[in-house]
C-alpha cells in the first residue's frame, strides 16, 4: 500500500499538470481573445454608460432636494416677515413629525444654542461652520441635507430633509451595477472558454486528418459539421485541394508505370538494332541501314519526351502566351488540307463540316498541334469496322458563347467508364496498344484546352468517337473571318 501512494501522487500531479497545460491552450486561443476583447470592450462602454446614469441620478436627486429646501427656506422667510413674533415656532411645530425616511427635519435654535422647537435635537456639528448649508447625519448616522436661516429675532432655523430613501436607492444601483457586471464578465469568460474549447476541437480534427494524410493515406478528408460555417467553408477547400493531390500522385504513379512500360520495348528495340549493326559483317550499306533505324527510334522517343515536357509546361502555365488573332476558320482548314492525303492512304475520308467564319485570340501554334492530335488518333484509333465507311469529320461552332472545334470518326470509340482515365498522360487502352503512339495526345489536347481556360469533352459519336476542343468566348475576337 506504501508503495502505491507515490504512483497516485505522481498519477494525480500529472492529470492535474495536463488539465493546466489544455486551460492554458484555451485561454491562447485566438477565439478566446476575440472574445475576451469583445467582452472588455463591451463590459467598459457599458459602464461608461450606466457611470454616467449613476451620476446623473444622483445628480438630479441631490438637486430636486435643495430645490425643495431652498422653497422650504423661501416660504419660512416670508412666514418671518409677515407673520408676527411666534409665527415661526408656530409654524416649525406644526411641520415637524416624526423622524422617517424622506421625511422634513426642522431645527429652531435661541441665540444661545438652546432647542426652541423642531424634530431634530441640537445643531448637527457638520454645518457648525458652514453658513450655506451642506449635508450631515442625524440620529444613528442617517444621512440629511439642510440649509440655515438667520432670522431677524436673532434665532437660526435649520430646514432639512432625511436623505435615506435617496442613499439607499444609490446603494441599490451601485450593487447591482457590480453584479452585473461580474455576471457579464463571467458570461463572457465562459463564453470565450466554450468557444475556444469548440473552435480547438474543429483545429484538432484538421490536424489528425492532416497527420493522417501525411502518414500516406492520401484518401483521408476532413469531415463537415454541416453547420456552413467558415470552417467547413476552409474544410471544403483543404478537401477539394487534397483531392487534387491525390489525384495527382496517383497521375504520376500511372505516368511512372506507363513510362515503364511503353518506354521499355522501345529502349529495348534500339539497344538492338544498334548491336545488331554492330555485329553484321555485310558492310557499310547494312551499318547505315541499322544506325537509320536506329535514329528513328531514338527520334520517337525524343518526341515522346518533348510531348512530356511540354504538357508539363502548359500545366504549370510556363508557356509564354503568345496570343494573336487569326482565322480560325482558315486554320482548320489548312490543318485538313495537310491531312487529307494521309486519310485517303489510310481509306478513310476526311470531311469538313459547318465552318462558319470566325477569328479568335489565341495561341496559334498549340491549336494547331491540339488539332493536329485529334486528327492524327482519329485516323490511328478511328478505323470503321468492316462493311462500313470510314469517316472524320471536322466541325466548327459557338453555343451560347463557347467555340468548339470537334473531330469526330466511326471507329469503336472508347468506353464512358474510361473517358476520364485516358485524359491522363500514358493511358493508353488495350485495344490501341497494337497501334504506335505514346498516349500522350489527348493529354496535350487536355492541357491546350486549360492553358485556354476551356476544357476538352469526349463524347459518344454512336459509332465512334467526338473529341470536342471547347474554348471560352473570351477568344473570340469577332464573329466574321476578315477578307
Amino acid at each position: 500500500m506504501a508503495l502505491s501512494e507515490p504512483v497516485d501522487t505522481r498519477l494525480a500531479s500529472a492529470t492535474s499538470s495536463d488539465r493546466l497545460r489544455g486551460f492554458a491552450r484555451l485561454l491562447a486561443t485566438s477565439a478566446f481573445r476575440v472574445t475576451a476583447i469583445t467582452v472588455a470592450t463591451f463590459v467598459l462602454t457599458a459602464a461608461a454608460v450606466v457611470g454616467t446614469l449613476f451620476w446623473q441620478t444622483n445628480a438630479m436627486l441631490t438637486a430636486q432636494v435643495l430645490r425643495g429646501l431652498t422653497q422650504e427656506r423661501l416660504a419660512f422667510e416670508d412666514i418671518a416677515r409677515s407673520g408676527g413674533p411666534g409665527a415661526v415656532q408656530r409654524a416649525v411645530e406644526a411641520r415637524a413629525g416624526p423622524i422617517m425616511p424622506g421625511a422634513s427635519l426642522l431645527l429652531l435654535q435661541e441665540q444661545g444654542g438652546s432647542r426652541r422647537a423642531g424634530n431634530l435635537d441640537a445643531w448637527p456639528t457638520e454645518l457648525a461652520d458652514k453658513p450655506a448649508g451642506g449635508a450631515f447625519h442625524h440620529g444613528a448616522g442617517q444621512p440629511a441635507a439642510g440649509l440655515p436661516l438667520r432670522l431677524p429675532d436673532g434665532t437660526r432655523l435649520l430646514v432639512a430633509r432625511d436623505l435615506q430613501d435617496q442613499r439607499a436607492l444609490i446603494d441599490r444601483m451601485r450593487w447591482l451595477f457590480l453584479a452585473g457586471f461580474g455576471l457579464l464578465s463571467l458570461i463572457g469568460l465562459a463564453g470565450g472558454l466554450i468557444a475556444s474549447r469548440l473552435m480547438l476541437a474543429r483545429v484538432a480534427q484538421i490536424t489528425d486528418t492532416g497527420a493522417e494524410i501525411m502518414a500516406g493515406d492520401l484518401s483521408r478528408r476532413i469531415a463537415l459539421s454541416g453547420g456552413d460555417d467558415e470552417f467547413d467553408h476552409l474544410a471544403a477547400h483543404l478537401n477539394a485541394m487534397l483531392a487534387r493531390i491525390e489525384q495527382l500522385m496517383a497521375g504520376m504513379r500511372e505516368v511512372s508505370d506507363n513510362i515503364a512500360h511503353d518506354l521499355k520495348t522501345p529502349l529495348s528495340r534500339l539497344r538492338s538494332r544498334a548491336e545488331a549493326a554492330l555485329r553484321t559483317p555485310t558492310g557499310e550499306s547494312a551499318h547505315v541501314e541499322g544506325l537509320s533505324r536506329v535514329i528513328e527510334d531514338a527520334d520517337a522517343i525524343i518526341q515522346t519526351f518533348n510531348a512530356l515536357l511540354l504538357i508539363a509546361r502548359l500545366e504549370a502555365g510556363a508557356v509564354e502566351r503568345s496570343a494573336e488573332v487569326f482565322d480560325l476558320t482558315a486554320l482548320i482548314g489548312d490543318v485538313a488540307e495537310l491531312y487529307e492525303p494521309v486519310a485517303e492512304e489510310a481509306g478513310q475520308r476526311l470531311i469538313r463540316g459547318a465552318l462558319p467564319p470566325l477569328r479568335v485570340r489565341a495561341n496559334r501554334q498549340l491549336l494547331i498541334q491540339a488539332l493536329a492530335n485529334l486528327i492524327d488518333n482519329a485516323l490511328k484509333y478511328g478505323t470503321p469496322a468492316a462493311g462500313r465507311a470510314g469517316e472524320i469529320t471536322l466541325t466548327l461552332a459557338v453555343v451560347e458563347g463557347w467555340v468548339r472545334i470537334a473531330v469526330a470518326d466511326r471507329g469503336a470509340g472508347i468506353p464512358a467508364a474510361d473517358r476520364d482515365r485516358v485524359r491522363n498522360r500514358f493511358v493508353r487502352l488495350d485495344q490501341s496498344r497494337s497501334q504506335p503512339g505514346t498516349g500522350l495526345g489527348l493529354s496535350l489536347v487536355a492541357a491546350v484546352a486549360r492553358l485556354h481556360g476551356g476544357t476538352m469533352l469526349l463524347e459518344d459519336h454512336a459509332p465512334g468517337l467526338r473529341v470536342v476542343l471547347v474554348l471560352p468566348g473570351t477568344v473570340l475576337a469577332c464573329r466574321e473571318a476578315r477578307p
